[in-house]
């Protein structure tokens, strides 16, 4: 069950607590993104503010994100589809299913927008990670 029916600032904390917490103990995603991110208190903070600032709009965030990409070492593009299987599932554990939608229609654009601006091209969105989940996902 879902702990919260609409987008706020608590669900948010607990969806990129969540989230990062996942994302630092997976195999494919934890060795790129521990081995960028030397202060993960720092960078929850940054992304709460993120996600607050393109959902609720409260103009909390004012970083680069395609510039922090981009000084990234190369990685593959199933690292984004990797990401947004995660984060698929973790939004689904936070939020009721609209709320969820919300995070996740707007995550597939962020990563769209990303993988194309660092040159990987456009996502395949209907990538078998958004039906099938995060354990399913064929190499």
């Amino acid at each position: 069950m879902a702990l919260f029916p609409a987008a706020n600032e608590i669900g948010i904390a607990t969806l990129v607590d969540r989230f990062y917490d996942k994302v630092r103990a997976d195999e494919e995603l934890g060795p790129v993104f521990n081995a960028a991110i030397h202060d993960w208190i720092t960078h929850k903070q940054v992304l709460r503010d993120f996600w607050s600032s393109i959902v609720l709009r409260s103009g909390r965030y004012h970083g680069n994100p395609m510039g922090v990409h981009r000084a990234l070492p190369a990685f593959g593009q199933q690292l984004f589809h990797r990401w947004l299987a995660l984060w698929r599932e973790t939004a689904r554990e936070v939020f009721d299913a609209s709320a969820a939608e919300l995070f996740i229609g707007t995550a597939e654009r962020v990563a769209q927008g990303l993988s194309m601006g660092i040159g990987h091209g456009r996502l395949n969105i209907d990538h078998p990670s958004r039906v099938l989940g995060p354990l399913h996902i064929a190499s």
